[in-house]
């Protein structure tokens, strides 16, 4: 049976190398911890339907390589995305220095209302820490991100980032802040919504014409 869904939101996720962005991914997609991973080479992707909100989202979400000898490659994939996981890893330093640049490219090439929330994994490796709570948490609130602390090793938080990106995306639909119509937006409409718009135009056409008797 094919799967139906209101919307279709296409995500990124983006940071540095080694960060454990694909372990993310596929803690998100297989419910598991990826035991042997190595450097995703240019792009990777999943999806996964989920329920927002009272709706159901499939997310398409694709994995891009951290490493610089990849950027060029990777850039062409943010185009059109509505949401980024924005990931670092709490025991480097050297990774959330470089959060600057991986937001300016996602707001540049993907969207200015690219929805980013900011991903501080690792969090089961807490007394190797070199970035604290505080810290990414202000640099979330300066540039206007969501924040979370994941472990793609336990599970942590995982589940909740990307529902947390997707809540405030279908929020943003309901405001009238986003449009799915909308060339390059991200998002959009599933078979389900599909279907519930067309009802009552087929309806209309089907309705027996009142008899002139």
């Amino acid at each position: 049976m094919a799967e139906t869904y209101d919307f279709l939101f296409k995500f990124l996720v983006i940071g540095s190398a080694g960060t454990g962005k694909s372990c993310l991914l596929h803690q998100f997609i297989e419910n598991k911890f990826k035991q042997d991973s190595n450097h995703t080479i240019g792009v990777e992707f999943g999806s996964r339907v989920v329920s927002v909100g009272g709706k159901t989202v499939k997310l398409q979400i694709w994995d891009t390589a951290g490493q610089e000898r990849f950027r060029s490659v990777t850039r062409s994939y943010y185009r059109g995305a509505a949401g980024a996981l924005l990931v670092y890893d709490i025991t480097s330093r050297e990774t959330y220095n470089s959060l600057a640049a991986w937001l300016t490219d996602a707001r540049t090439l993907a969207s200015p209302n690219i929805v980013v929330i900011l991903c501080g994994n690792k969090k089961d490796l807490d007394p190797e820490r070199e970035v604290t709570f505080l810290e990414a948490s202000r640099f979330a609130q300066e540039n206007e991100l969501m924040f979370l602390e994941t472990s793609a090793l336990t599970g942590e938080n995982v589940e909740e980032a990307f529902l947390k990106c997707a809540r405030t995306i279908l929020n943003k639909i309901d405001s009238g802040e986003l449009d799915p119509e909308r060339m390059g937006s991200g998002i959009q409409y599933g078979d389900a919504s599909l279907r519930q718009l067309r009802q009552p135009r087929s309806a209309q056409a089907v309705a027996p014409q009142p008899c002139g008797c």
